[in-house]
């Protein structure tokens, strides 16, 4: 691990001239000279997500001074201010983040990665989360915060809300959006699923579930398979002999069933803890010989995936108590993709990793390779912070 991880993590997987194409085609090269251009506030930002907690100037003096003992420049450069470096990110906008998030994160299991599939099915599922952000009033009256039953009713930090579509056996965030905390999950998905589709069997909670976005996600070509709500009328069309049952949905208002979409229910209960719930799944593959519903039922528990995963990123990379450090919502999206894009990269180097050893990625500590990436990416940094153009050295690393 620590040999892949020393070829420099964040260029390995964003090379430099990748990052320079992303911020041409947002507008972001610079027409003068600058201390911080726009390449190396791109790989900032990154750094800024892999060191979460150190400041500003600690986070520059991290990526840069492995380039100093090694003299990769001849011209002295200093370290640039706070002040500077808040500047710079103000520059840079979300957008260069955003679009390399979408150029580069792709789910990354193959044919061979274990736990990845089902059947012939990759395992995906989406969720929701929040972050706390700064007490600005910029990130206050833009985000919100959730009440509180303390003091003022209300809570001590704004939220942004983030909704997330994940690779269960990787742990790959592929599709990812953000808004106020006023926006519910429900609304934010929809701008996801254009990375679903065919192949993908989408695992949802039964918090997400609704006629619109059920069709929503369905017309993808993806097959589901969501928890959904005890008090959602589902009638037996039809049972079959594994215990599952075809039914329909439709929506809130379509008491007289006109335009239902037809689902296959599969109802169980968990041996030995919480044996008077029933557990109620719906899914578009209604024939039982292509998925049993024992099968199903056992494999639902995958959808647990992005939990973990959401809280690799939450509570290990950004540490316990994760406040963003960003005072204005521009800052906090770009904040949120460097984030995304830091995890992304950690977790690719951990599947080409497994499969090389024949593990399964589950077996890879993520904090041992969140530290390793920590220690290794100083001495191994790979852009000159005084130009915009990737050394001969650079493209070999």
């Amino acid at each position: 691990m620590s040999d892949r991880i020393a070829l420099g993590v964040l260029t390995r997987v964003f090379p430099p001239e990748l990052v320079d194409e992303v911020v041409a085609e947002c507008g972001r090269v610079e027409q003068r000279s600058r201390l911080l251009p726009a390449r190396v506030v791109v790989y900032f930002v990154l750094a800024m997500c892999l060191f979460s907690g150190q400041g500003y100037e600690e986070v520059a003096r991290l990526l840069t001074q492995g380039l100093e003992g090694l003299r990769r420049w001849d011209k002295p450069w200093r370290v640039p201010t706070t002040a500077a470096i808040g500047r710079a990110r103000r520059r840079l906008g979300p957008e260069p983040l955003r679009m390399l998030f979408g150029r580069v994160c792709r789910p990354v299991a193959t044919p061979e990665t274990a736990g990845a599939w089902y059947r012939r099915w990759r395992l995906v599922a989406v969720d929701g989360t929040v972050f706390n952000v700064p007490d600005s009033e910029a990130n206050s009256t833009f985000f919100g915060r959730p009440g509180s039953g303390r003091g003022q009713q209300r809570s001590a930090y704004p939220q942004v809300r983030v909704a997330a579509l994940v690779e269960c056996g990787t742990h790959a965030v592929f599709a990812a959006a953000s808004g106020p905390l006023s926006v519910h999950e429900q609304r934010l998905i929809p701008a996801l699923l254009g990375r679903a589709g065919p192949g993908m069997l989408l695992m949802a909670d039964r918090g997400i579930t609704g006629f619109e976005l059920w069709q929503a996600a369905s017309a993808t070509g993806a097959d589901l398979l969501w928890r959904v709500r005890k008090n959602i009328v589902l009638p037996v069309l039809h049972p079959f002999d594994d215990g599952s049952y075809l039914s329909e949905i439709t929506a809130a208002g379509d008491r007289d069933r006109r335009d239902p979409a037809q689902v296959r229910v599969i109802e169980y209960r968990l041996d030995g803890r919480d044996e008077g719930t029933v557990y109620r799944l719906i899914t578009t593959v209604c024939d039982p010989g292509q998925a049993p519903a024992a099968e199903l039922a056992a494999l639902y528990h995958q959808r647990w995936e992005i939990e973990n995963t959401l809280d690799e990123i939450k509570t290990h990379q950004g540490g316990r108590q994760l406040v963003l450090r960003s005072q204005h919502p521009d800052g906090v999206e770009q904040e949120i993709y460097g984030f995304l894009l830091v995890h992304h990269a950690l977790r690719d180097v951990m599947h080409q990793a497994a499969c090389e050893a024949g593990l399964d990625p589950d077996r890879i500590s993520f904090t041992r390779t969140l530290n390793a990436a920590r220690r290794h990416v100083t001495g191994q940094a790979a852009l000159s912070p005084l130009t915009t153009h990737a050394s001969p050295d650079t493209h070999r690393r």
